[in-house]
This record gives C-alpha cells, structure tokens and sequence, in this order.
C-alpha cells in the first residue's frame, strides 16, 4: 500500500476517454517522473489527484483516504500547474505572504533567499513577469512550501539552461534535506533523468510501465564504432534507434547486456554505453 494510489481511474470528457482504468502506487519520500507525451493524460492524472477535477470512474487515495472533496488531503499537496492561479495585480512578495496563510509551514526566507539567487525581483507584479520569470516564481513557491507532497507539471517552461540547472540543484538540496515525495511532469526526459528515482511512463492514457530509473536502464544499451562492425554486432537484435556519423555508427538496443554482448563487442572493438533514458522513452511511447 503506498502513500498514494490510483485505483483503476478512467476519465472521460465525453467520447473522448483521456485516462483509461489507471492503476498505480506512489511511496512517501521519493521522486518520480510522470512522462508522456503531450495529450498523453499526465495533467488529467495530476489534475485528478489534487481535486481540480473528478474521475468518471475508480478513487485517489491518500493515506488511505479518498482525495475527492477532502481538505486534509489537499493540504499535504502543492501542485504547480501551468496555470498561473495569482491575482495579477499581486507582487511576488505579496504571494509569498499570501501562500503562507495557506499553507503554514511556508518558509518565507527561504522563499526570499531562491529568489535573489534566480535574480526575481520580490517587488514585480505577477503579471509583469516573463514566461520564465513566472515558472521561476511558480518554482520558488513550490519549493517553499514545504508540503509532504510537491507537484511539478512541465516546471522549466521558458527557463534557461542556467536556470534550469539551478532548479535541478535547488531542489536535490531541498530534498536531501527534508524528503518529500516530488512529482515531477513532463515530456523533457534527458534533463530530468538524473534527478529520478521512479519513472511511470503514460501513453494514451494508459500506464505502460512503471519502474526505477536504473532498472528501465538496464533494459537497453547503445552500442558504438565502425558501421559495419555495429551492423554485425545488431544483426539479430532489435535496434530501437541508430545514428551516423560518417563511418562512425552507434546503435540503441532494445534488451539486457550480458556477458556474451560485451565480449562480442569487445572482438569487434566496439564500445558499450547506457541508453539514455530520452531514447527509451520514444521506443515505449511509439
């Protein structure tokens, strides 16, 4: 039994049936990577789960309670949508100021200090922030907020590599100091990958694999070196992606790496890496 579950939840808007008898268990104190394609039904799950909508069929429950129009459940998450909920008028200080009312152990200097470090003026109105300056203010009050349960649906939307290396920091340290379950969504795997202990992939509504990350890694390798070589090597295998670069050659394989591969490639002199995770991610969702 987990800290949360999905509990065979279908949802339908009309003919249109966007999650399909979803069934899964997220532990306390983890990260996990929701990843989808877009329209694959990562914002209806999370959209579900913090109460923005109900199910057509099946429960969310959260230590053991159905989440569905229950305030002690909503208040152990904070969901960062894409949606900006903040009175436009309001200044990013006043946000700080008005979420803690709602959720009390918000740490304001904390709040404060992210902010000078990504360079967010706590004076700006929300509406006069960049696409990126307000995921970044959308970041800041998430991770402020200390709740058990932090959600992030697509979270570095306009953010530079600088900034999107600061948040992948920020929160690390966040987490090893005070663990909390993290939710993170998106379609933007390689950046992601590191960070992830769990990754659920959803395709069309349906959850197709739920797994850790190491573990989904060792379902596949890259192989690399001279074309004809790789050719040789791949030639009863299942290749779920290759690329060229002149004669050089490497090659994605679908499958475990064992001892036979190895000392195969080795004979052929060819090199054996990780697949990234990116790479498996489209072999699964196509």
């Amino acid at each position: 039994m987990g800290l949360i579950e999905f509990q065979n939840v279908s949802k339908n808007y009309g003919q249109v049936q966007a999650l399909t008898q979803v069934s899964l268990n997220l532990e306390a104190n983890k990260i996990y990577g929701l990843l989808g394609r877009n329209g694959a039904g990562k914002t209806t799950m999370l959209n579900i789960l913090t109460n923005k909508i109900f199910p057509t069929v099946g429960q969310v429950l959260l230590n053991c309670e159905n989440v569905t129009e229950n305030d002690n459940a909503q208040t152990q998450m904070f969901y960062m949508s894409e949606m900006n909920l903040y009175p436009e008028g309001m200044r990013v200080g006043q946000a700080f100021r008005w979420t803690k009312e709602f959720y009390p152990n918000f740490a304001t200097d904390y709040a404060h200090s992210l902010a000078q470090k990504f360079g967010l003026s706590t004076k700006k109105k929300v509406k006069a922030l960049s696409t990126g300056y307000n995921s970044i203010f959308k970041l800041i009050i998430t991770l402020a907020t200390n709740a058990p349960i932090i959600i992030f649906d697509e979270p570095i939307l306009g953010l530079d590599a600088n900034h999107r290396d600061l948040f992948y920091k920020e929160l690390l340290a966040k987490y090893n100091e005070t663990p909390q379950t993290v939710i993170i969504s998106t379609h933007l795997i390689d950046e992601v990958a590191d960070i992830l202990e769990e990754a659920i992939i959803i395709k069309s509504g349906d959850i197709i694999l739920q797994q850790p990350v190491e573990q989904m890694l060792q379902s596949a390798y890259t192989v690399s070196g001279e074309e004809s070589k790789v050719d040789e090597f791949a030639a009863d295998k299942k290749v779920i992606h290759q690329e060229m670069l002149g004669r050089f050659k490497s090659a994605t394989i679908y499958g475990e790496c064992h001892s036979e591969e190895r000392e195969l490639a080795a004979s052929l002199n060819l090199d054996i890496t990780s697949a990234p995770l990116q790479k498996l991610f489209i072999y699964l969702t196509n």
